[in-house]
């Protein structure tokens, strides 16, 4: 194989040539392209990340948000128990004052009606007594037939009583 070197020579100058053409109109567009594309997807790329981190901050918010909303939730209902246990409590005591003061009335009323039935039966006895004295005044009587007028009045004061 032989080669010419001048041949040679011309083809390393056209290559070279050929070379720097391609840089100037072709691989400096080309690789400008190829850098702004590399940097639109770096940018992209960096979007994407502050989008996603922004996402977990927000997910993060919200799961805060729940929790305190769930925590005042449960407190409400705290509150609400036991509120509602005062208020029982407190229906309770009510009632069993009203049930004290129904019970001292009541005594009160069965003492008064007693008093009244006392007070009326004295005066039925009173009245009785008068009577069977003014009887046995009337007539003089032995002591058998003062026990039976005594026993017949007794069944008629048992009778009307």
């Amino acid at each position: 194989m032989h080669i010419e070197w001048t041949t040679f020579f011309i083809q390393i100058v056209a290559f070279l040539i050929l070379y720097l053409l391609l840089q100037k109109f072709a691989f400096g567009p080309l690789f400008g392209m190829m850098e702004k594309r590399r940097q639109l997807v770096k940018d992209q790329i960096q979007t994407a990340e502050n989008s996603r981190k922004q996402a977990e901050q927000l997910l993060e918010e919200q799961k805060q948000a729940l929790q305190q909303t769930r925590k005042e939730a449960h407190d409400i209902i705290e509150q609400a128990k036991q509120t509602s246990s005062k208020q029982a409590d407190e229906i309770v005591i009510a009632a069993r004052a009203e049930a004290d003061r129904l019970k001292d009335e009541a005594l009160k009323d069965i003492e008064n009606e007693k008093n009244k039935a006392v007070a009326a039966l004295r005066s039925q006895v009173s009245a009785m007594s008068v009577l069977i004295a003014s009887k046995i005044i009337e007539k003089q009587i032995d002591e058998k037939s003062q026990s039976e007028l005594v026993e017949t009045y007794l069944k008629e004061v048992g009778g009307n009583v």
